[in-house]
């Protein structure tokens, strides 16, 4: 089985949902003219990311009477769309929020678990905590998505794989840090680095789709990846400018990776959760 994933880099303009959303509708008419099956947008890509003050403003529900994911649930009969936005709860919270659609319906949204408050990050201020990761079913296989500073921590893409994630997607509003005399930045080379480290300890696709331009004094550096399930890299965006990455996965890659390195097959889920359970005891 083949899937024809898209990872779209963009320059979102900060609290104007509806310019994002025009910009959405066009990535998305590019991408299916290039018959993909799934495109993946970075985060917060409905919205900008220095929301602070806006962010209640710019919330939505990813609903068909929404009047910003009624066109986005429409142009999922043509092909599934990964968003990100914000999201409010009942009691209104607000999350950093990525929502998969196929076929005119929601099938998973995940709210964000880490939300980074210390450097030149302050999301927990306006943000609530997700508080779950879970994976789930598409016509293309079992997916999971995280947010940025999610897959910063070596949490969440276990617990997804453990969930029978076989490929997982992760979206983000990564700014540039770390200026050196090397090829790329800092920042970019450690996204790279651990993306490509999930691959091959996990032996799944792994898709980062990171946003680009500049915003309230943040550089976003793009350069979207996607690297197969013994952490082969199989395409790569540019960086610093708007693109689309695509990339034909062949899913029968996951079944000869797997025979020969069965890593999953081995995973001692009994030992982990005996020994976290005597760690937490500890506390």
């Amino acid at each position: 089985m083949k899937l024809n994933l898209a990872l779209a880099q963009i320059n979102t303009k900060l609290g104007d949902v509806e310019s994002n959303l025009a910009k959405h509708l066009d990535y998305i008419e590019q991408a299916k003219a290039a018959k993909a099956d799934l495109l993946v947008f970075p985060e917060l890509s409905l919205t900008g990311y220095v929301l602070q003050d806006l962010v209640a403003s710019v919330a939505h529900k990813p609903t068909e009477d929404d009047p910003i994911f009624k066109h986005l649930l429409k142009a999922s009969y043509d092909l599934d769309l990964v968003v990100g936005f914000v999201d409010e709860d009942s009691r209104h919270r607000f999350y950093i929020a990525s929502a998969y659609l196929s076929g005119g319906k929601v099938l998973h949204v995940h709210h964000k678990v880490y939300l980074p408050t210390y450097g030149l990050f302050d999301e927990g201020r306006f943000f609530a905590w997700g508080d779950s990761v879970r994976a789930f079913d598409t016509k293309f296989g079992r997916m999971g998505m995280l947010i940025c500073e999610d897959f910063w921590h070596a949490s969440p893409p276990y617990l997804l794989w453990l969930d029978g994630a076989d490929i997982m997607l992760f979206s983000s509003a990564s700014p540039g840090r770390g200026l050196n005399d090397k090829d790329k930045l800092e920042s970019a080379r450690w996204v790279e680095r651990i993306t490509k480290a999930y691959a091959s300890m996990f032996t799944s696709f792994v898709a980062h789709a990171n946003r680009v331009g500049y915003e309230d004094g943040l550089h976003f550096w793009g350069g979207a990846t996607i690297f197969d399930p013994t952490g082969e890299e199989l395409a790569h965006g540019p960086y610093n400018e708007e693109a689309i990455t695509y990339s034909e996965l062949d899913l029968n890659q996951l079944r000869r990776t797997r025979a020969r390195l069965p890593l999953l097959r081995d995973e001692r889920t009994a030992l982990v959760q005996k020994e976290m359970n005597r760690i937490l005891a500890r506390d």
